[in-house]
């Protein structure tokens, strides 16, 4: 599969990420653009809203109910995958920088880019992942590695 079949293959399962609950194509694009042997660590921030917001809103769970739900398939789907966490812990603050408020951090490694695919294909992982979009009021990913 290329690139190009695999950006828009993640897109049209996570979504088109324009408000910021999932990458763009852009964004993805760029990360499975990567060079496949070279490890990817993520570096996550989360806000987390008081009351997760379900699109059918069927569900009345408070946000840190919701991104359990969600870890709680995560992490085994990570592992899975072959990727690992190097933290998972409260935000704490700022020591240089612009000042910016989270609630959790979390910190994952991949050997590489096909474990990193491999989690995001996982059809459970999919199945999870509105938990993480009700569960989070704004969240910020950034990409670390060679």
């Amino acid at each position: 599969m290329t690139v190009n079949q695999q950006t828009l293959q993640f897109a049209d399962w996570y979504g088109p990420g324009l408000d910021g609950t999932s990458p763009t194509e852009t964004q993805w694009a760029d990360l499975l653009g990567r060079a496949p042997d070279k490890p990817v660590t993520l570096i996550n921030f989360f806000k987390l809203r008081e009351k997760a917001l379900y699109q059918d809103d069927a569900e009345t769970v408070s946000g840190q109910e919701a991104f359990s739900n969600y870890a709680s398939v995560s992490v085994p789907a990570m592992e899975r995958a072959g990727g690992r966490f190097l933290y998972v812990g409260p935000f704490q603050g700022m020591f240089l920088g612009e000042t910016e408020d989270w609630d959790l951090i979390a910190i994952g490694a991949y050997p590489d880019l096909k474990a990193f695919t491999a989690l995001y294909s996982d059809e459970a992982y999919r199945g999870a992942f509105h938990h993480r979009t009700a569960a989070c009021e704004r969240q910020k990913v950034i990409v670390c590695g060679d």
